[in-house]
């Protein structure tokens, strides 16, 4: 197979219009396709298949039929395939991240980085699965025996986004299949070529067929609702805004279905008083322009002690400001294209609420010639607490400063938000940190750090950033179910 002169991995005979449907690579049922574009250029990729209702619940029919050949497939067996899948992602390093920056556009070093992070989800749950445990013990009255299981959920459905197309993925496909749950992905419209990649690299480890099903569509609802309307479907995990989350869950609720959500952020980053200024502006570079800003986990606001404004300011201004722009593949470029054009424009809206409502900006890089989907790293100062900048998640390459001078009054500020889902605190005393750290409504907080996610961790937010955890020893839970028996047993 090869796309834009990108061999992909060539075992995967995928032809126009594709999805990978019970260990086939097969058409669209009803032969619809659409294209994908680069968001550097604008330019056709390639078409891809178009699943509709008939596919979806095709993929259901495979998954079910497969579902009880891998409940009881040996645990160390499941572990097996999934080491090997990660073997073969580290193999395939270059091609996967390739095929990132070609349909998501961002820079080639943060791709490099998304393919390890996401192949570490395979390393990490092929070591989970084998430790699932059961639990026996006496009734604490006498008479009879505990006997605690933990049985596979069944039938997952899982619906990714577009900023992490490996990522997303494989936190989500990892833990499933090493629980014994068969999965259904339907990947992001804009990118769903590395899916269907992890696909081929999953076979090739020797997933039996049936067990992943992958179905590219930008017929999105359609799709979901024959999932989640379907009784057979006992787990569904969504990564994606807030509002589309709201509306799934009221599907979800008809089928009493377990869900899993990580939902939309409006990250705090606090620079307190006494913190090491440089280290602040390494971090904040890494929060806030890790995939071009385009992550849940960014920055989103800068509360910054009006001590240490004016150097924070500068500094920072100077690294946004030194930001090369450009397609992703070229060298030296760490800020790629937006995903498309409605990035761009909401980016922009944000930006002009906040300069209407009286903010400046201090630091700008500059723009790439040409086409394509970009914005220029932007630092803005003075932004005023009613700036929707500041309520709203920005997905982008701008970063609103504000000041503060007491620690209450910034927790309060920083709180006053529906979303929890990441924050980041910088002090050289590690108790305020902690201090604010446990103050601060967010299920992930990084202390004197920018970078959050590990696979080794559980990820997810509180209030309405999301439901439950990804990653961790959490991770693998959620596609557990606890089955009690008490067990009479005479003496």
């Amino acid at each position: 197979m090869n796309l834009a002169g990108i061999d992909l991995l060539a075992k995967a005979p995928l032809a126009e219009g594709d999805v990978f449907l019970g260990g086939r690579w097969l058409p669209a049922a009803d032969g619809r396709t659409y294209p994908v574009h680069d968001p550097a250029t604008g330019e056709l990729i390639r078409h891809v298949g178009a699943a509709g209702p008939q596919d979806a619940r095709a993929a259901i029919e495979a998954a079910q039929s497969a579902a009880a050949g891998w409940r009881t497939t040996p645990a160390r067996r499941r572990s097996e395939i999934l080491h090997d899948t990660f073997a073969l992602m580290r193999e395939h390093t270059d091609t996967l991240a390739r095929l990132i920056v070609l349909e998501n556009g961002k820079a080639h070093r943060d791709a490099v980085a998304e393919v390890g992070y996401a192949a570490e989800f395979f390393r990490w749950f092929a070591e989970e699965g084998v430790r699932v445990g059961s639990s026996f013990g006496d009734a604490p009255a006498g008479g009879y025996r505990h006997v605690v299981r933990k049985h596979p959920v069944g039938v997952t459905a899982f619906v990714t986004p577009w900023n992490f197309p490996a990522a997303m993925a494989t936190r989500k496909i990892a833990p499933a299949l090493a629980a014994g749950c068969p999965v259904l992905l339907k990947p992001a419209p804009q990118t769903p070529l590395t899916a269907l990649a992890i696909a081929a690299l999953l076979a090739e480890a020797g997933l039996p067929d049936g067990l992943l099903n992958v179905l590219p569509t930008d017929r999105a609802p359609e799709v979901v609702s024959a999932w989640l309307g379907d009784d057979r479907v006992r787990k569904f995990s969504f990564t994606g805004s807030t509002a589309t989350g709201k509306v799934l869950l009221e599907q979800a609720a008809a089928n009493v279905v377990n869900v899993t959500m990580e939902l939309g952020g409006n990250a705090p980053f606090v620079v307190c008083a006494d913190a090491d200024v440089d280290a602040a502006v390494r971090g904040a570079m890494d929060a806030k322009m890790r995939g071009g800003g385009e992550v849940c986990v960014a920055a989103n606001r800068f509360y910054v002690h009006e001590s240490v404004a004016a150097e924070f300011t500068e500094k920072f201004g100077a690294a946004m400001a030194a930001v090369r722009v450009g397609p992703g593949m070229e060298g030296g470029v760490t800020l790629g294209p937006m995903v498309d054009q409605g990035a761009v424009d909401k980016i922009r809206s944000l930006v002009d609420d906040a300069l209407a409502r009286g903010a400046r900006i201090a630091a700008q890089g500059s723009m790439p010639d040409g086409p394509g989907h970009f914005h220029p790293a932007t630092v803005l100062v003075d932004v005023p607490d009613d700036a929707r900048i500041l309520h709203e998640e920005v997905f982008g390459p701008v970063a609103p400063l504000t000041t503060f001078t007491d620690e209450v009054e910034m927790i309060a500020r920083a709180n006053a938000t529906v979303h929890g889902l990441a924050s980041y605190v910088y002090s050289r005393d590690v108790g305020r940190a902690l201090r604010i750290a446990e103050r601060l409504e967010a299920g992930m907080v990084g202390v004197n750090r920018g970078l959050l996610s590990d696979p080794a961790a559980p990820f997810g937010g509180v209030k309405q950033s999301g439901l439950g955890r990804e990653g961790g020893r959490e991770g693998i839970e959620a596609f557990l179910e606890t089955q009690y028996i008490a067990l009479d047993w005479p003496n």
